[in-house]
């Protein structure tokens, strides 16, 4: 679909464009060079470049979470148009599809679909996937509740993940336990999703699930609504043109100053773990979430400091292009056919050079596609 340019929240662009240079652009090619390198010092400071194994929060943690956040946003100013309208039909069109190609694109990224092997298909394995959900969840709230109603019902919801951990125990998991083995989340996933649950295979006519692959989906879809959510609180702030510039910054940080002081306080009972995706770590990375918004609202926005920002655009407004073709498409063959020679003088940073091919291949086909107005969306 090719749209033209119209006037946006540059911040928001520039902000989804770094997250997503982070995540398809300097990952692969930091892990790689860490390799070469390969000294304690720079071990020591890929911990930004990881996710933690388990319960805490690393600076990695909050690429997904940013994601939804940001997905919230978008909803007031995209939507509101929408709201207590007489004819919906057309607005749940447009959402169900963004929900179903969301989906699809989940699984060709994670869920093996591209292979073509109905035995290794994984039904709800991807951040797109809890995108989808997220924004499911908290596009209905918008259109058919107040703001008032939208909070108190973001915080049943954390409420409600927390009771079920604390309260419920079914064969042994849960009441409580916020092991990778013992938890009620991973309960549920094994038992809702079976052998189409990421890492899951048949032997022998039985479902095995890898130890090492620990992510819940089901449960955790409680919290993957309030963290859209989180992005929607913010867009109401963000959209609102009785508040002068200086309000906004200052919701944006005391409300994202104190979701994480909170956050991490609940985190002493009910851990901070990205990988059941508990209410504290939603606590604590909206928090985050709200204080980068602020940051580059003021930078961009603000003060106007849009240059130095601008080739993040290209990222920022084809996300999802940029993400898939990372996570799709393979473009080594070109690279290796064009720096082949090198092998020999480079050693281990030949694999650096050759990821970072692929990044700048990626990024000019996305600058083509930024230069001639070209925005694919779901």
């Amino acid at each position: 679909m090719k749209t033209q340019l119209t006037q946006r929240l540059e911040s928001l662009d520039i902000l989804r464009g770094f997250d997503l240079f982070l995540l398809v652009g300097l990952e692969m090619a930091m892990h790689h060079l860490s390799s070469a390198i390969d000294t304690p010092s720079f071990h020591s400071f890929m911990w930004c470049f990881t996710h933690v194994d388990w319960e805490g929060f690393s600076t990695w943690d909050l690429i997904m979470p940013l994601f939804m956040f940001m997905s919230g946003i978008t909803i007031p100013f995209s939507l509101a148009r929408y709201k207590n309208g007489q004819d919906q039909s057309l607005v749940y069109k447009r959402i169900f599809k963004r929900v179903i190609l969301l989906w699809i694109f989940g699984m060709m990224c994670q869920g093996n679909l591209l292979g073509l092997d109905p035995h290794r298909i994984y039904f709800y394995s991807n951040t797109l996937q809890a995108i989808a959900m997220g924004y499911l969840i908290s596009a209905i709230l918008f259109l058919h509740t107040r703001i008032r109603t939208q909070i108190i019902i973001a915080i049943a919801l954390l409420m409600c993940f927390w009771g079920a951990m604390e309260f419920i125990t079914i064969q042994g998991y849960g009441g409580g336990n916020y092991t990778p083995d013992g938890n009620l989340a991973e309960w549920i996933d094994r038992e809702v999703l079976g052998r189409f649950r990421d890492g899951a295979s048949v032997v022998n006519g039985e479902t095995v699930f890898s130890p090492h692959y620990r992510y819940t989906w089901i449960l955790s879809s409680l919290n993957f609504g309030v963290t859209v959510m989180t992005g929607t609180f913010a867009g109401y702030i963000l959209k609102n043109k009785e508040l002068k510039a200086e309000k906004k910054l200052a919701y944006l940080f005391i409300i994202g100053a104190l979701m994480v002081a909170i956050g991490w306080i609940w985190g002493i009972w009910h851990p901070v773990i990205k990988k059941i995706w508990t209410s504290s770590m939603v606590l604590v990375s909206s928090g985050y979430c709200f204080l980068l918004m602020a940051l580059f609202y003021y930078m961009v926005d603000y003060k106007g400091w849009k240059k130095p920002f601008q080739w993040l655009k290209v990222y920022g407004m084809n996300s999802i292009v940029a993400y898939m073709l990372t996570m799709c498409v393979n473009f080594s063959c070109i690279s290796k056919s064009v720096f082949h020679g090198l092998t020999q003088y480079m050693g281990d940073y030949y694999q650096v050079l050759i990821t970072l091919s692929n990044v700048c291949i990626v990024y000019f086909i996305l600058w083509q596609m930024y230069k001639r107005n070209i925005f694919l969306k779901v």
